[in-house]
């Protein structure tokens, strides 16, 4: 927090004292600096998980399945709705994050790393490569009736874990790595996003499906006619998780389609803002002391923030607002609902142990196979090109931190198993997996990626961070 103050006005606001302010200061300098840390969400995961494990495996484990069992609803007359907190967890803030990852395949497909086919070819083989491999291997060694269905848990990468553990490798890193492992990602969270909506729903109803129309029209409607408050839009994508929440094709895949129809052009853009700023500032600098009225200066500060609003496009503002509340709030809170899993002291059954292994080896061998086979295959075949400073050894470390799937993993996880047993048994190989890569990843980061020596390699992280802003 920045406490310069201009020349010959109080170094605080009126009402403030000035001991108390000075405290706050100092206690939320390490948050904010924390927070800057690319890793930090990744950092924050790790703890929920590793907070929901102790506590799901301490001697108050009741309370851990208790407590996001909560009932939670709402009652208007005879009309009832009511569900549980893991629900609304899952459910619910899941289609927040949803959103905010349709949002990014959006901007990457508009103008990002997946707007040339020449610079998309890449990452989409190493993406469709890291989604078959595991699953293959996963069916591979559960193929049962009971197991198989957990084919679609190895497939994803969580991207917080991803880039915490490539920004901990520092100027090792080159950009380019950083830019293939985050398009990687966006496409392999677009393959997972079909996969939930193909595989992991329910029987659709038609009514339910009419209702979420019903609410994306709402939007297209509001976008013709010029409506530019977000808050507006809340309603009509309401309408259309409902709608699809209630056709039985899991809610969160309508936080996908609201995000993919989210604008993506600006209206005024940068030039526009300062241009409209200037003009009503300089009004103001030209106002004789003492007759500016407060209702002017209120209409001149309402026109500056409109022009301040339409200097970004609303999916790129979307975007930058929720992100702090997806990777600081919705995702540690995902993290601490579902990685709970109680580890017995017993063996588990030939079903569960088929279920932990698959997920595993699908995880901690399959993704950097299917990764740096498709790319090697890719290559090879002519339809992508390498990016400058980029070798093998890069392609082994893309791979096996594609092997840390935690967040998108454990969603489908929740989706592809109702027996208890064998979801605990699901978590407990991609808890397992996800570490295990992560750890994998560093060590190889460390033995293959020299800092500096190669052209493109980032001289430090915060060069890696502008360099490969998406």
């Amino acid at each position: 927090m920045s406490t310069t103050t201009p020349p010959g006005q109080a170094p605080h606001p009126p009402e403030a004292w000035a001991p108390l302010l000075r405290l706050s200061r100092l206690a939320s300098r390490p948050v904010e600096r924390f927070l800057h840390i690319e890793a930090a969400s990744g950092i924050l995961l790790l703890v929920a998980a590793a907070v929901a494990l102790l506590w799901a495996n301490s001697p108050w484990a009741e309370s851990y399945a208790h407590f996001w069992h909560t009932p939670l609803g709402i009652r208007v007359g005879d009309f009832t709705f009511e569900r549980s907190l893991e629900w609304v967890v899952n459910d619910g803030l899941m289609a927040i994050f949803f959103f905010v990852v349709g949002m990014e395949i959006r901007r990457e497909v508009h103008q990002g790393e997946l707007s040339e086919l020449r610079r998309a070819a890449l990452p989409a083989a190493a993406a469709l490569g890291g989604m078959l491999a595991p699953a293959g291997l996963y069916l591979l060694l559960a193929d049962t009736p009971a197991t198989r269905s957990g084919w679609g848990v190895p497939m994803a990468t969580d991207i917080a874990f991803a880039v915490g553990i490539l920004t901990l490798l520092g100027s090792r890193v080159p950009p380019a790595l950083r830019v293939l492992l985050l398009a990687l990602a966006v496409i392999d969270d677009l393959g997972a996003i079909i996969v939930i909506a193909l595989f992991y729903s329910s029987g659709v109803a038609v009514t339910g499906l009419l209702v979420a129309a019903l609410g994306i029209l709402g939007v297209f409607a509001m976008q013709r006619f010029g409506v530019r408050s977000k808050w507006a839009y809340v309603v009509p994508a309401f309408i259309a998780w409902a709608g699809v929440y209630s056709a039985g094709i899991h809610p969160t895949i309508a936080g996908v389609i609201v995000g993919l129809i989210t604008p993506v052009r600006v209206w005024l853009g940068p030039e526009g803002f300062i241009t409209g700023a200037r003009t009503e500032l300089e009004h103001i600098a030209q106002a004789q002391p003492g007759t500016l009225s407060s209702h002017h200066l209120s209409e001149t500060l309402r026109r500056v923030d409109a022009a301040r609003r339409e200097a970004m496009s609303p999916s790129e503002s979307l975007i930058a607002t929720l992100h702090p509340w997806v990777a600081f709030g919705i995702m540690p809170v995902f993290a601490l609902a579902n990685a709970g899993v109680s580890i017995q002291a017993g063996p588990l059954d030939p079903s569960a142990w088929a279920v932990a292994t698959a997920a595993t080896v699908g995880l901690l061998v399959g993704k950097p196979l299917g990764v740096v086979g498709a790319c090697w295959l890719a290559l090879k075949l002519r339809l992508a090109t390498l990016p400058r400073g980029l070798g093998v050894r890069d392609l082994l470390v893309l791979g096996t931190t594609a092997g840390i799937g935690f967040t998108m993993a454990l969603f489908i996880a929740q989706l592809a198993f109702t027996n208890s047993e064998l979801l605990a048994a699901a978590k407990l190989g991609v808890l397992a997996a996800s570490g295990a890569a992560a750890v994998l990843a560093l060590i190889l980061g460390r033995l293959l990626l020299n800092a500096g020596s190669r052209p493109g390699a980032a001289t430090s992280v915060e060069e890696a961070e502008r360099s490969t802003e998406l």
